[in-house]
C-alpha cells in the first residue's frame, strides 16, 4: 500500500499529506478565433442550462451590445472581458443574428 495515500491509521502514525491536486483552470473558450470581423454566434451547455455565446465583437462595444442584446431577448447575460464574449442564457440564436444582420453586420452561426 502506498503510504502517500495513507488519510487514517490507528496504529498512532501521523498520516502523511496528500500531494495537492491539481487545479482545473477555466480556459479560454474559442480564444483563437481569427479578427476577421465576422461575428460568430455558438451555443454551448452548461451543465443542465443553454448559454448562447457571442464572439467577434470589438472590446469597446461589448457592454453596449450586451445591453441591447439582454433587452431585446428578455433574458440574462453577462459580459466575459477575459475572453472578449458575449453570454446570453438561454439559445437565442436566431434572434442574435437576426440582430446582427439588421445593423448589416457579418455573422456566423458557429459550432454544431
Amino acid at each position: 500500500m502506498d503510504e502517500r495515500r495513507l488519510v487514517y491509521s490507528t496504529d498512532g502514525d501521523v498520516p502523511l499529506p496528500r500531494p495537492p491536486r491539481a487545479k482545473t483552470q477555466a480556459r479560454p473558450v474559442h480564444a483563437g478565433l481569427p479578427g476577421d470581423g465576422v461575428i460568430r454566434v455558438a451555443k454551448e451547455r452548461r451543465r443542465a442550462s443553454v448559454v448562447t455565446i457571442v464572439h467577434g465583437l470589438a472590446p469597446s462595444e461589448l457592454v453596449e451590445t450586451g445591453k441591447a442584446l439582454r433587452r431585446s431577448c428578455g433574458t440574462g447575460g453577462t459580459v466575459r472581458q477575459e475572453t472578449g464574449s458575449l453570454e446570453l442564457q438561454g439559445d437565442h440564436r436566431d434572434h442574435v443574428i437576426a440582430y446582427f444582420e439588421k445593423q448589416g453586420r457579418k455573422v456566423k452561426r458557429a459550432g454544431g
